[in-house]
């Protein structure tokens, strides 16, 4: 049973690290990027709807997205999504397609990004070590019923503890990427 808690616990560690990494790539960094845009939702005839289940999306320039809805009907729902998200991008309809010119970030806005991207390592940091605190309590709980021995629940526990460590040495990691994709100019 403990070596279930331990694996339980290392899956939900790792889907908080992959849930990090999906929100700091819709962090601007420069660079156009489609999942700038993925995961906006567009209020489609009444259903909010990812924008990518709407649309195709590239990038034939590095600093443009261009954005072709399947119905051009949405067209007008696209432009106010993105107008109202956070990306911070003006969006410029052109009869069938929406383009987004990204342009330069000034230093000012990529210290915002930066103070982003340490609140989204934070929030990772704290999804870790609560994942760690549930599975301790489990492991503990195994030693009071008895169903584990003193000595053997302490391994666990060191186990745990080292399977956070690396975690959050992995959330570290690939936040400091992020910082200085951003701080790159």
């Amino acid at each position: 049973m403990s070596s279930e808690i331990l694996a339980d616990a290392d899956q939900k560690m790792a889907r908080a690290i992959e849930a990090m990494e999906r929100d700091l790539q819709g962090i601007r960094t420069g660079r156009a990027s489609t999942s700038l845009v993925e995961r906006i939702t567009v209020d489609y005839y009444g259903t909010q709807t990812p924008l990518n289940q709407l649309a195709s999306i590239s990038v034939p320039e590095t600093h443009q997205i261009v954005i072709q809805p399947w119905d051009r009907g949405v067209l007008g729902a696209i432009e106010k999504a993105i107008t109202k998200s956070d990306i911070g991008l003006t969006p410029n309809v052109d009869g069938t397609v929406v383009r987004l010119n990204i342009p330069p970030l000034t230093e000012e806005r990529r210290k915002d990004l930066v103070r982003v991207v340490h609140k989204r390592m934070e929030e990772a940091r704290v999804e870790i070590r609560n994942v760690r605190r549930d599975a301790a309590d489990q492991l503990k709980k195994e030693e009071r019923d008895g169903t584990v021995g003193s000595d053997e629940s302490h391994r666990h526990l060191d186990q745990l503890q080292k399977t956070t460590d690396r975690h959050v040495a992995e959330v570290d990691r690939r936040g400091e990427a992020k910082e200085q994709e951003v701080l790159e100019v």
